[in-house]
């Protein structure tokens, strides 16, 4: 489109100043900076820029693929499943010191706190059938007193 219109003003524009001035250059023949209406200095650090932020992107992006691939890692870790070693060259890539995401911590953090409860007796007793750990602690308590106040009766002690 842009092709077309200055090709027709362009055109009369030279019949009404009859030719006259320096000859232009045609599309081919201008140099990229020419091509989109800049110097070339200005052309050369808009090139310099686009260069450093692709290197950002493509750190950020290879940040996040070493963060899920940590995840994956810690997952294979806790569930016992043979290692990847495409997450640990992702994970080397970055440095292999690479935190996880403040959201999945949590999550993690929570699925081990989980994990060491059902671990524990109580979450062990907790898996039984047919026990009230509610009344399981109060005969406990009971007993103790029983005996805190037996032991302050005996006339050996």
């Amino acid at each position: 489109m842009a092709f077309m219109v200055k090709s027709m003003v362009g055109g009369q524009l030279k019949n009404l100043t009859g030719g006259l001035g320096g000859e232009e250059k045609s599309e081919s023949e201008k140099s990229p900076a020419e091509a989109q209406g800049m110097t070339r200095e200005e052309y050369e650090e808009y090139q310099r820029q686009l260069v450093e932020e692709k290197m950002e992107r493509d750190a950020q992006f290879a940040q996040r693929k070493a963060e899920r691939a940590t995840v994956r890692s810690h997952f294979r870790d806790k569930y016992r499943l043979p290692k990847n070693e495409t997450d640990d060259n992702q994970i080397q890539l970055v440095g292999g010191d690479v935190e996880l995401p403040k959201e999945l911590a949590k999550m993690i953090e929570q699925d081990n706190e989980e994990e060491e409860e059902k671990n524990s007796v109580i979450g062990q007793l907790s898996n039984i059938q047919n026990l009230d750990l509610d009344s399981l602690k109060d005969k406990a308590s009971a007993t103790l007193e029983d005996l805190k106040q037996s032991a302050e009766k005996c006339s050996v002690m």
